[in-house]
């Protein structure tokens, strides 16, 4: 996918700005948004990581844990 970078004039929400720049540390608007596209992704990545934790679990690739023998060599 295509994605074309420009820059464009924002119509933000004043009061969520402030609201997630408190939040994020971050102190001007253009930061503020810049933080928060990057908690964006990293958040989506950390969900992508824990789906394929799970399928693993649910495929067994963790079953030798079970047996605390195979954990304390």
């Amino acid at each position: 996918m295509a994605v074309n970078i420009e820059t464009v004039q924002l119509d933000l929400d004043d009061e969520i700005v402030i609201e997630a720049a408190k939040i994020l540390g971050t102190k001007n608007a253009a930061d503020t948004v810049n933080a928060a596209l990057r908690e964006v992704v990293a958040m989506h990545r950390r969900i992508e990581a824990f789906d394929r934790l799970a399928k693993m679990g649910a495929e067994g690739d963790f079953d030798v844990l079970l047996d605390k023998e195979n954990y304390r060599r």
